[in-house]
């Protein structure tokens, strides 16, 4: 061969290999990251060539499916009820994606989660068309509906209702909310709707149970009860304490102000609780100091994320503070915050003995033909109170709903216990309040089926006519009802 035809084989041959290379690497290495790139038009056609597998609440399925006109993308995603719904499974559309349940258990509606490998494979060989799998949740529909209805009454706000002995969450609603039909296509008017929910001041995208943190005001005072009487400040719900009135805070000339005129003086933690006196508990954490305060707190599960599997927000207890910081902070004020599911949490574990579980909304991950493919195990989170200490809080907090701010919540041949709070926020404290509660129902044989958070963000309401008792109260009665009805 003669060497101009020589370095042309040698070119011709170097163009092969690189091309070789190449097509090796886009087929092995970026394989899956084409694959699933939101770029490619594929991975959505494939994702909508059938209709998704379903979510259960109560063995009924509160999703759907429907067949679509003129696109490539051929089922779209409904929901039955859907803006009292979709605080909990978020939205699956074909334009902007999946949120929450929709999103995190994608592969399972899917029919695509390696688990289902198998079925895909022996659906393929018999010809079968590929179908999703199911998310079974653990939430109750009368007590949604019952917290859903109490707070679109209202305006804005959020409920979350939990399981104290298993952690299993029974109702987590936020409103306003949306309907996520409403933009589950990926036509003109589906980006249109989005876009208003979207840019809406009021955040009806937001689910609140989760993803807001609030200033827990009065409702603080169950953390800081539970941390006297862990700490052996105080050794039970009837010793007097020793508060003046006024109360100066530490380090400073400043009294620390009650509600009105009401008998807090040397009141013991039972009577500071029933008539939520700031003097007391502000003392109470004072007294204990930042360390003690931030160590219950965080066994309750402050300054933590929770994975329910849906990621909420961390509530807020600040370290570093100094006593009269502190003090506030022990009433809800301060740099306090807190989500509904969190205040929920604390109800929780109260009613629970003093055992805090943890808390989850997926109990099982179902395979198209509704094998089991994954099933939740409750599991203990943490242990903020002892059981003595539980029983003596249980005590205080059933003095509220019996003869204190919380007697909204009774429920006649039931035991609640419960804690009001009226959140003050803004600056200079000049927005309207939050209304808290937070609450727990105990059946004919002791046992705590129910525990309850609530807040509502009233701005419709009078500023005097704000209290967590007068508005907070009913809706956490009726989601307890719920729950009751049913055992």
């Amino acid at each position: 061969m003669n060497k101009p035809l020589r370095r042309i084989a040698i070119f011709c041959g170097l163009l092969v290999l690189a091309l070789l290379i190449r097509d090796n690497w886009l087929q092995y290495a970026q394989a899956d990251k084409l694959q699933s790139d939101k770029q490619n038009p594929r991975v959505a056609i494939e994702r909508y060539a059938q209709p998704r597998g379903d979510i259960i609440v109560d063995g009924k399925s509160i999703t759907g499916s429907v067949a679509t006109d003129g696109t490539d993308l051929k089922y779209k995603r409904t929901w039955k009820d859907g803006p009292m719904w979709s605080p909990v499974t978020g939205y699956a559309s074909q334009l902007v994606g999946a949120s929450q349940i929709e999103s995190i258990e994608d592969g399972i509606l899917t029919g695509n989660d390696d688990r289902l490998f198998f079925r895909r494979t022996l659906d393929m060989i018999t010809g079968k068309k590929k179908e999703g799998g199911n998310v079974v949740t653990t939430l109750n529909a009368a007590a949604q509906k019952a917290a859903y209805d109490g707070l679109k009454n209202r305006g804005k706000g959020a409920a979350v209702a939990i399981d104290p002995k298993t952690g299993a969450i029974l109702a987590m609603a936020s409103t306003p909310s949306y309907d996520p039909s409403s933009f589950a296509g990926i036509l003109q008017k589906d980006g249109d709707t989005f876009g208003k929910l979207d840019k809406n001041k009021d955040k009806p995208l937001t689910n609140r149970a989760l993803r807001e943190t609030y200033p827990p005001g009065s409702t603080f005072k169950i953390v800081t009860a539970a941390a006297a009487l862990e700490h052996n400040l105080y050794n039970g719900a009837d010793e007097k304490t020793d508060t003046p009135l006024p109360w100066i805070m530490p380090g400073t000339t400043t009294p620390l102000k009650n509600e009105g005129n009401i008998p807090c003086k040397d009141a013991t933690l039972r009577v500071a609780l029933r008539y939520s006196c700031n003097t007391v508990f502000g003392k109470v954490g004072a007294d204990l100091g930042n360390d003690k305060m931030l160590e219950t707190a965080e066994k309750f599960g402050f300054n933590k994320e929770q994975f329910t599997p849906v990621r909420s927000n961390s509530s807020v207890f600040s370290s570093k503070m100094n006593k009269s910081q502190t003090a506030l902070s022990s009433i809800g004020q301060y740099n306090t915050a807190a989500t509904p599911l969190q205040m929920a949490m604390v109800a929780s574990a109260v009613a629970n003995g003093g055992s805090l579980m943890e808390p989850y909304m997926v109990s099982e991950l179902q395979a198209p033909n509704l094998d089991t493919i994954e099933q939740h195990t409750p599991k203990e989170m943490s242990r903020p109170l002892s059981e003595k200490n539980a029983q003596i809080l249980q005590s205080m907090m059933e003095t509220v709903v019996s003869e204190g701010t919380g007697t909204n919540a009774q429920i006649p041949g039931y035991t609640v216990g419960g804690k009001t709070g009226t959140a003050q926020h803004g600056l200079n404290n000049s927005e309207k309040p939050y209304a808290w509660f937070l609450s727990y129902a105990k059946a004919k044989d002791g046992s705590s089926p129910v525990a309850v958070a609530v807040v509502v963000e009233d701005g419709s309401a009078n500023r005097d006519d704000i209290s967590g008792g007068g508005l907070a109260a009913p809706i956490a009665k009726s989601v307890m009802e719920a729950v009751l009805a049913k055992k």
